[in-house]
């Protein structure tokens, strides 16, 4: 989902940082695609399962490619816990990647963009944070909390700095499944399809182009929630 809305952004006129952790050769071909349609990019790679090196990234993202105005907040785990099983560990690996690291990705974002300079952060949220999952606890609470940072950051950082977030439901295979899997899930849709990630795509580029939105969470979900 990161490279979709990666490339769309760069079509759409956008310089793209590219971050990864340990998927470097993924992000490499990103970059290679970028550059490919004409656009301007660059990359690095740090580990937001430790939020305190937030800032570097933004740093490392200025000094490639110039002011940073939009930052994506998509990296997440999923892990497989339930409120009977989760540690403490695992508990704070989750909340880590999935909530800490875009808070303070977003408080070195708002720190380093001009005075005068607008700026856009579209965060990936899971519409399951409505109903939750069983087996994935510590990862729907995080997501939950981001739903929560959203809708807070949009206020804290008005009128400069537009919050807006997607909400992901039957998008993509999750890690460990594949095709067939989703498409069972779609199958209890009222659209009766996987979303795939144009729709996405498409919300992102609104969220972020659409200047008089924020504080937004859209959800892509098929009509799950109607049912």
């Amino acid at each position: 989902m990161g490279r979709a809305i990666a490339l769309a952004l760069a079509d759409a006129g956008a310089s793209v940082f590219v971050h990864y952790n340990s998927s470097a050769g993924p992000a490499e071909e990103t970059l290679a695609e970028i550059e490919r349609r004409g656009g301007r990019g660059a990359i690095g790679a740090v580990n937001l399962g430790h939020p305190e090196v937030a800032a570097d990234l933004i740093a490392m993202a200025t000094e490639a490619l110039g002011e940073v105005s939009i930052l994506v907040n998509s990296a997440s785990g999923f892990a497989t816990d339930t409120i009977d099983d989760v540690d403490l560990a695992g508990w704070k690996r989750s909340h880590d990647l999935t909530l800490a690291s875009p808070v303070f990705l977003t408080q070195a974002f708002a720190a380093a963009l001009g005075e005068d300079s607008p700026g856009a952060v579209l965060n990936v949220t899971d519409v399951r944070t409505q109903t939750p999952y069983l087996k994935h606890f510590s990862y729907v609470i995080a997501k939950g909390g981001l739903d929560t940072f959203t809708r807070a950051a949009a206020v804290a950082l008005a009128p400069r700095i537009r919050v807006n977030a997607v909400a992901l439901g039957v998008i993509l295979p999750p890690p460990g499944e594949d095709a067939a899997y989703v498409e069972g899930l779609a199958a209890d849709l009222p659209l009766q399809r996987v979303g795939g990630t144009d729709p996405v795509v498409a919300a992102a580029l609104h969220l972020i182009q659409n200047d008089f939105v924020t504080g937004e969470i859209i959800r892509l979900d098929g009509g799950a929630h109607l049912t």
